[in-house]
């Protein structure tokens, strides 16, 4: 009864932590400079469409929009812990991945895209797991061509962009971010709406904790 009673307990702190991160985001949300949903949508499509432009390789436009994401998310760190210290709100202490997930998925998606995720499947030994994102504000004007219909086949020359990961950007900015925290990670899209999947899913899984958070491109400056 008395390991019951911890366990309840334990359930209860994990339930209010859960909804303290929620809340934080909310907070946090409604205290950031808003920009209208479609130009932020076009403004991104305009770069995607840039890059295809530039490249004629799906692969190569990818590991681009992952690297812009990461030169963003080294950057959006100071960003986070600047706006919480100003507008007095108090983010729960992140002491394992399952913290962290938490607060990239409920506050971080949540204060700079007032959009959230869910974090799930995370593995046995709690070194990846998954955040699904059932809106995605950087799609909502977007259909790429399916493999099927022959527009997006690369034999004619160009990029293939039936395999284009649109929203790889959102990979860049997670390891970016983490990076600034001692955490090396590898992000990648292994469910896309895009791609005719019910649901967009970033798979992070941790490689290395580092001794120094400060990532390359943020020590360079």
């Amino acid at each position: 009864q008395r390991w019951s009673g911890v366990n309840k307990l334990a359930k209860f702190i994990q339930i209010m932590s859960k909804s303290t991160t929620s809340a934080s985001g909310q907070a946090l949300w409604g205290k950031m400079p808003k920009a209208n949903a479609e130009l932020f949508a076009l403004t991104y499509g305009s770069l995607v469409t840039e890059l295809i432009r530039d490249y004629d390789d799906h692969v190569k436009i990818n590991e681009e929009l992952e690297r812009i994401g990461h030169s963003i998310g080294v950057r959006c760190v100071d960003e986070f812990l600047s706006k919480t210290e100003i507008t007095g709100v108090q983010i729960p202490p992140c002491q394992s991945l399952r913290d962290t997930a938490d607060v990239i998925a409920k506050i971080g998606f949540r204060m700079f895209l007032g959009a959230s995720c869910e974090v799930a499947s995370f593995a046995p030994d709690g070194k990846s797991f998954s955040l699904y994102l059932y809106d995605n504000p950087l799609a909502i004007f977007v259909e790429l061509p399916s493999m099927n219909d022959g527009e997006g086949n690369s034999s004619g020359g160009g990029a293939d962009l039936s395999k284009l990961s649109y929203s790889e950007v959102y990979c860049g900015v997670i390891r970016g971010a983490l990076e600034q925290v001692n955490l090396r990670v590898e992000c990648s899209f292994v469910r896309d709406v895009l791609m005719g999947e019910e649901v967009n899913e970033i798979r992070v899984e941790l490689r290395e904790v580092m001794a120094d958070g400060a990532g390359d491109d943020y020590k360079e400056e």
